[in-house]
Order: C-alpha cells, then structure tokens, then sequence
C-alpha cells in the first residue's frame, strides 16, 4: 500500500465514514477548494461531510503527511547506515505517530560524540556486553582486561573504574534508547504521574497570586487547562517548581521506573558479582537518561494539550460572539463613554456610513446634563436614530441612564438603547484600515462609529479587528500564537461563510474572509465598486483583476446581490445550479420571481426528481429550502439584556438579588456574566444547573441573556459570585464562595476536583485582565479591555 492509500485508509478509519469520500474530499482540497466551498456545494462528492468533519479532515491529512515524508526520511538514513534490518522497517512502516517514529529512529540518529560513543571507540562494548549477559562475573576483573593507553581522541582507559565507568556509559545510552521501554514508561508517567508544584522558597510574598499552587499535586493526565497554564506561568515568573513524580516513589525501596527498565532488560538482583554493578547502571539510566527527558516531553506533551483546549474555548467564544444577533440596518446613535474629556457622539445610517459627529460633557467636572439632552435629542431627530448604542467602558451606566433620560423625553416607540462592547474598539480605531476608511475622523469618534456598527452587525465590524483584541480567551497570551491565530482564522472564515456577504456593501476586510478571496482581491472588488457602481450580477465579478473562473466558483455562492438582474443572486444558490433552477421553475410551471418564496410549491417538491448526475438529491433538497427563505441569516434574533436601574457597581450588589446579564466567556469551570456593574461575576460550573454539568458549554453559550442570582461579593478583590439556580440561598454550599474564580487574579484552584477555583489570564493596561472575558456586545459583545476617558 503506498503513502497516498494508506493515508486515506487511516483517515477514513479515524473519521468514521467511507474511503472514496476521503480521497474525493482530499482531491478537492489538493485542487484549491477551500472547506466552507465543499461542506455547502460538494455534498454529493464528500458524502455530505459536515465542515467540522472537514477541518479534522484537513488538519489530519496535514499530520499523516508529514508523518508519511518523515518516515521516508527515517528509512532512508537508517538504510544509508546499513543497519535496517527487516524488522526494523516493518517496525517504522508501522508506527503511527511522529512519537512512535522518532522513538525507533533516535538509536540511528546522528549525534554529538557521546561519552557512551567514546566508550565503544576505546572497546569496552564487548565489556558491557559480557557483564550485562552474566551477571555471575566480576565487574572489577573483566575491567582489568579492558586497560589501554591513550590514542588520538579516545582517552587512556587507566584502571578498573574507568573501564566500568566507559561500560556504564554504553548501557545507559543503550537501555536510554530502547523505543518499547522508552514507550512503556512514557505512557505509565502519563498515566499514572502527578504534577507536583511547589513555590520556590523566598517567592511567596511576589507570587501570592499563585498561592494555590504553592502545594499542589494533581493527576497529570487529569490536569484542566486552566490549572496546567496558570502552573506553567508560575514556573516562567520564577515563582513555582513543578516536577513529574510518580505516586509512591518517596516510600518505594527503589524508583518504579527503576523497576520497570530492570524488568525490561532482565536485570535483576540475586547477591551475583555483576547485580549491584547492573543496579547502578539502571539507577543512572533513569536518573541522568530518561528523567528529565521524559518529564520534558510530558509537560511539553500537557502544554499543548492544554493550549490546545484554551484555544478551543476561545475560538468557541468568538464563534458566539461573531454570530450574536444583528440590530440591524437602523440608523444608529453611538455614545463612548468618558469623564473629563466628554462623550464622544457618532452618528451612522442603516449602513453604517458617518454621518455626524459631536462632544457632550454630561457628567463631572462639567454636568451639562441638560445640554447633553438637547444636543443628543437635535441629533436623533435630524437622522431619524432608531438604536441608541453605549460604550461600556468608564462611566457607561451614568451615560447609560443620560440614554434612558433621552429615550423618557423623546417618547418615540421606535427609539430604543443598548449597552454596547468597547473591547478591541480603541484597537480599530487607531489601525491603518480604520485610517483608510474613516481618514478625516479623530480616533476617539473612528471609536465611537465602530460601536454604533457593531451594534448593527457585530459579524461585519468585528472582522476589521484583530481577534486577539477582542478578550474572550482564556489565557491567551500564553498559548502558541501561531496556532491560536490559525484557529481563529478558521473560525471566522466559517461564520462569514455561514451568514453570507452583500457584495455591494461589504468592507474589505469582511469580503477578504470569503470563501476563495484574500485581501488583495477583496481589495480590488472594493476599487471596482467604487469605478464602476454597485454589481448587478454574480458574473460582474469576473470583471475583477486577478479574479478568475476558479476563485469565482469558490466565492460566488456565498457573495450575495440584493435587487440584482437575477433573483437568485440575492441567494445562497450557486451560480453553477441556476440552470437546475430554472428546470425546477420550469416544470412546476412558475417565473423564477414567484416561485421564490412560494413556500407551498416548494414543499410539495420532490428533490429526487430533479437529481441527476451532477446535483444529487442533497444539493436540490438545500437548493429547494434556500428558495423558500432566500438569503436567510442563521444567526438569532436581536435582544439586549436588561441592566436593573439602580446597580451600577458592586457596591450597589446585595446577596439574593435576583439580575438579567450577558454571558461573556464560557471557560471549562463556569461561565461570566455581565450583569452591569463593570465587573463580570462568575458563574462556576457547579452553579450553572440543577443537573451536573460536564461542560458548560451544553449550558450556555457567550451572547446568552440569563437570569443570576448574586450569591457572593468581594469589594476587596472585586469578586462576584453568581448562580443560574434560583433556589439556591447565598449561604448555599452549592453557591460556593470559595470556589468563585477570581477576575483579576492569577492564581488556580486548591485541590484536585473539578470545583476548584480557576487562575485567568494576565493583568493589562487599566488593571484589566486581558486573557479574561470582558463585558457584552447589547446582547452579545464583551466588556471593554480599557476604561477610557
């Protein structure tokens, strides 16, 4: 079987389906075909994979290539050696893993001129052999047979001791290198080991933040995410020793994994001439060989996968966040929030286009309460404003209640507020691209616009920011940057893809995350518009530099063209099936105009009488749904949570109290809450349902609008504790004070189960923390990373 098939063999193995939908599916994606593309128009080829099966997929067929062209690499230098016996290479054809394979090459491997290579250089390989095979002969008297002056580069074997020594050496490296025993102990250290973590004498004042883990041994194969970070931060600050010990080891006569590497080499101690020698050889195999490598490897191995599931949180959370519902296209009034230097006032259309700008100082030193009245009110009336968006950054519940003031005196139905995310805002505002779009606005109103159209449509302007910027990761700031960006990449590409894209509206930064497109295209899409006016059909984008028939068909489904020449280019349906649409009109004796929408019509469709060879029975059933609601948006309808009147800070919270809130972040030990009083609480996962909860997730969800009871408050520490259990009384044991995660600390959780109190991410500018989730978007978006005035 050659790399290709065995490849695809695996895959289709691991993934559960069909191994000509593997191959059809890899033969796609090697073509250029990006996976949002496949997962909505290649249904028949792939077999209908879903496009998480895809992105799995993708990444293992990226692993099992890499993998394939190193053991090519691996065989060859072996073969090169003259030491690839046939076992050998059944063994390495065999190994499943990058792990596996480089355990079966590190004996060929070339290195450095070990002190066992020059032991077998000066002969005394045959030495470690004899003693090693019996152990009945004497150490010190087969040495003395081994004696030999200095020659060249190897050194001069003097006496007895330097001979065993040179010995040693050779069965150390030898036993260090065995890949079954290598393998063995790994998978048992894994298994088995704790992560013990101790602070390092002298740190505990500095690294009080981390007092948690100051004595703190856990299951390592049990260690969350949250808790192995926050160690592994300790350790990197210089506060925290963390070691990989086995349970017992302090109690046991000898090291288990001592036991282990004797039993693997029949090594064992029976009063013979050669044991204590051979017991001393396997003390230092493990001591000086295998330690510190294998603890190394699994906390490198615990590193990742931890980062890994952080990552997972966070692109989870953004996915949320950039699929929360849209306001919609309503002129829209933005307040930025400030104190001495003023409110800054942005006004924009349904569009999203400026309008105007201006400055109120409604609160201290100032108080132009009433001014700032009259001055919003002219401004609502002039541009017909039907969403009044604030910031939530400083004083945000004060100009929250000058909008409620606004909205009193107005007295206009259509007139509504919404307490509107600033986190990443300051970040747009000051990036070349919001130069480029917004060139003769100050930063602070570029801000305050980007409030305004997030509120409209969060997917459309969260794209234009960093992801990063956004806050809702779970510590991100120590985690592989490059891995974390490449997921969230993934993450936006899908819910652009998902929702879809107005080709005569959209910015350039959301139409570079369509399916097929980059920035420079989207670039030139935009120059286009701008020269030639709005695109009147699909095929116009053909008219774009550098846009050929390939990117067309990769991105035409997923650009939409509202009032164009053809109705369907308002659709998800693909270019490529208007034809089968127009057969489907046809038959059921309608115009193209009536039959969409015609929900009746369209119900009593048959998708099997209009499959054939190139659209099947998938495609015309989501071609026959997308006729019936064209152009539908996935995403939910819009609400905003509704902050009490009367709490704005912590202090104004009392245990009992009963608050509506966004969820911000959903973390593995509980979710966070925005309840209004510019501090998130937390609601821990033993607190979310009356049920026990395994991931918080099948809970909630970041943009969820909930209920809270308020079950705690730390002034001190500007903690706060939440739960979604009504019954739950604020001296419950199930409300768990204790078991609160702090919100601007570091630290983990004291103990091994799964209530232990959670570490968050790193403090940034403002005494924030920036790994932390922040704050909501109305009903979705987050708290802003920094206050602003």
């Amino acid at each position: 079987m050659d790399a290709t098939a065995k490849i695809i063999a695996r895959l289709a193995e691991e993934l559960a389906v069909k191994a000509p939908q593997i191959s059809a599916t890899v033969e796609l994606l090697d073509g250029g075909a990006t996976v949002p593309f496949i997962a909505r128009y290649r249904k028949e080829v792939t077999g209908g994979l879903d496009d998480t099966q895809l992105r799995n997929l993708e990444e293992r067929l990226g692993y099992l290539r890499e993998l394939e062209e190193r053991r090519t690499t691996v065989l060859a230098a072996i073969d090169e050696q003259g030491k690839l016996s046939d076992s050998l290479a059944a063994s390495i054809q065999a190994a499943d893993t990058k792990q596996r394979l480089e355990d079966l090459y590190l004996p060929y491997r070339k290195k450095r001129r070990t002190k066992a290579q020059i032991a077998r250089e000066a002969g005394l390989e045959p030495l470690a052999d004899a003693l090693l095979a019996d152990p009945t002969l004497d150490p010190e008297t087969e040495a003395a047979g081994y004696l030999r002056p200095a020659e060249g580069e190897t050194p001069a074997i003097e006496d007895a001791k330097a001979a065993l020594d040179g010995a040693k050496q050779i069965l150390m490296e030898r036993f260090a290198e065995d890949p079954e025993l290598v393998g063995r102990l790994r998978e048992r250290l894994w298994s088995e080991g704790e992560l013990s973590s101790r602070v390092i004498a002298g740190k505990e004042q500095e690294g009080a933040k981390f007092s948690d883990y100051f004595e703190h041994d856990e299951r390592l194969a049990k260690v969350p995410s949250h808790r192995a970070l926050a160690m592994f931060r300790g350790r990197n600050e210089g506060v925290l020793a963390l070691a990989l010990r086995l349970p017992g080891e302090d109690e046991a006569p000898v090291h288990p994994a001592q036991v282990a590497i004797a039993r693997h080499f029949e090594i064992r101690d029976e009063g013979r001439k050669a044991d204590r020698w051979l017991a001393e050889v396997v003390r230092w195999t493990w001591r000086v060989k295998l330690y510190t490598h294998l603890e190394t490897e699994l906390m490198g191995r615990l590193r990742e996968r931890a980062e890994g599931e952080a990552i997972d949180v966070f692109a989870a959370n953004l996915k949320d966040l950039l699929l929360a519902a849209p306001a919609g296209p309503k002129a829209t009034l933005a307040i930025d929030p400030g104190l001495r230097t003023g409110c800054k006032v942005a006004v924009v259309d349904a569009t999203g286009q400026f309008l105007e700008q201006a400055t109120i100082f409604p609160h201290a030193p100032r108080n132009q309460w009433d001014a700032s009245l009259a001055e919003l009110a002219k401004l609502v009336k002039k541009h017909g404003v039907e969403l009044i968006a604030v910031g939530n950054g400083t004083a945000s519940r004060e100009t929250d209640r000058l909008a409620g003031d606004l909205l009193k005196a107005m007295k206009d139905p259509r007139l509504s507020k919404v307490m509107v995310s600033e986190a990443g805002a300051s970040v747009y505002s000051a990036s070349e691209y919001a130069s480029r779009e917004l060139p003769d606005l100050d930063v602070t109103i570029r801000g305050a616009v980007s409030i305004a159209r997030r509120l409209q449509d969060p997917l459309a302007e969260l794209v234009k920011i960093e992801p990063k910027s956004i806050g809702v990761g779970q510590y991100q700031h120590d985690v592989s940057q490059v891995q974390l960006s490449r997921s969230l990449e993934v993450v936006i590409e899908d819910c652009v893809n998902a929702v879809g894209v107005d080709l005569n509206t959209a910015s350039s930064a959301l139409l570079s995350r369509v399916a097929g497109l980059n920035p420079g295209l989207a670039e030139n899409i935009v120059t286009q518009r701008n020269a030639k006016g709005a695109f009147r059909d699909r095929r116009d984008l053909l008219e774009v530099s550098r846009l050929g028939p390939k990117t067309f068909e990769q991105c035409a489904g997923f650009l939409r063209i509202m009032n164009g020449a053809n109705p369907l280019d308002a659709s998800a349906v693909h270019p490529e099936a208007y034809p089968l649409v127009e057969r489907i009109a046809e038959r059921s004796g309608r115009e193209l105009s009536g039959l969409i929408g015609d929900s009746a019509t369209l119900k009593a469709l048959k998708p099997s009488e209009f499959a054939d060879e190139r659209f099947g029975v998938p495609t015309v059933s989501d071609i026959i749904a997308e006729l019936d609601k064209p152009g539908r948006d996935p995403r939910p309808e819009f609400r905003a949570a509704q902050f009490r009147e009367g709490v704005e800070t912590l202090k104004d919270l009392e245990p009992g109290m009963v608050l509506e809130g966004t969820v911000t972040n959903v973390t593995h030990f509980g979710a966070f809450v925005d309840i209004g009083v510019h501090q998130d609480g937390l609601v821990h996962i033993s607190a979310l349902s009356d049920r026990f909860v395994e991931d918080p997730r099948t809970v909630v969800k970041a943009g969820d609008i909930v209920k809270v009871k308020v079950m705690n408050v730390d002034l001190q520490r500007s903690r706060i504790g939440l739960s979604m259990r009504m019954d739950d009384t604020p001296d419950s044991a199930d409300g768990g004070d204790a078991r609160q995660a702090p919100r601007r600390r570091e630290g983990g959780g004291k103990g091994k189960g799964p209530r232990s109190q959670q570490g968050r991410g790193q403090a940034g500018k403002g005494g924030r923390d920036e790994a932390a989730p922040m704050g909501a978007l109305g009903a979705a978006l987050l708290k802003a990373k920094q206050g602003r005035s």
